[in-house]
């Protein structure tokens, strides 16, 4: 689905991506590992067309490095910020409408699904995003991105900030993604949330995978974790 190579990106002078190597096959969720700063981030806005990529990005066989972001979204590719991009003077609803690619087609997902999902959506269906709790910010980002009918989604800390209980809804809801075949890459800051989900694990450290895994192997792994995750 996703084959990254050789991949570099630079902030500036800066050098960020320094060759990072990885895949994403379908349905399957992966998670992209490490501390603050390492790049995770910015490889996902580099694969997005956010970030201008040197090396080879190919989404479902084809190369996408150098393509816009609206270019590559339209491919397939979905993408959930970090920072909850909603459009606040819209409602819940207007919302979800608008990350849909056609009114005249069913894709995946429906808003009505969306609301049985999140319960918390279906009730102010018609409030404003602007004056939604951060953790109804983010599942509404979530659930537009999804309205697109993605066939991978790329998520940045979708459970930061969130109280346990919407942490567990959000979980439930990466799992019913990729049971439809869906294709996920996490970006992922709690270690227990991803060592429950993922079929697979990446580890970054200073612009590059460091470490490729399950999440068992990672656990027998205690030199890597000490090294590269734990504070």
């Amino acid at each position: 689905m996703l084959e990254v190579s050789n991949l570099h990106a630079y902030y500036g002078k800066s050098h960020i991506l320094q060759g990072v190597n990885f895949n994403v096959q379908k349905g399957e969720i992966v998670s992209l590992l490490g501390r603050n700063g390492v790049g995770r981030s910015t490889t996902v806005k580099t694969i997005m067309g956010e970030v201008a990529p040197q090396g080879s990005i190919k989404f479902k066989g084809l190369e996408i490095a150098g393509k816009e972001s609206f270019e590559i979204a339209h491919l397939g590719l979905g993408y959930v910020p970090e920072n909850r991009d909603i459009f606040p003077s819209l409602t819940v609803r207007q919302n979800l409408i608008l990350g849909m690619k056609s009114t005249q087609t069913q894709g995946r997902w429906t808003i009505d699904e969306m609301f049985r999902m999140f319960p918390n959506l279906g009730e102010r269906a018609d409030v404003e995003g602007g004056v939604l709790s951060g953790g109804e910010q983010q599942m509404l980002c979530m659930c537009r991105t999804l309205m697109g009918d993605p066939d991978m989604i790329m998520i940045d800390e979708p459970t930061e900030g969130l109280a346990p209980k919407i942490v567990e809804q959000v979980a439930n809801l990466l799992q019913e993604i990729a049971r439809r075949g869906v294709a996920i890459l996490l970006v992922e800051q709690k270690l227990s949330i991803a060592l429950k989900i993922s079929h697979r694990l990446y580890v970054m450290g200073h612009g590059k995978i460091v470490y490729e895994g399950t999440a068992d192997s990672l656990m027998g792994e205690d030199a890597v974790r000490a090294e590269w995750l734990e504070v």
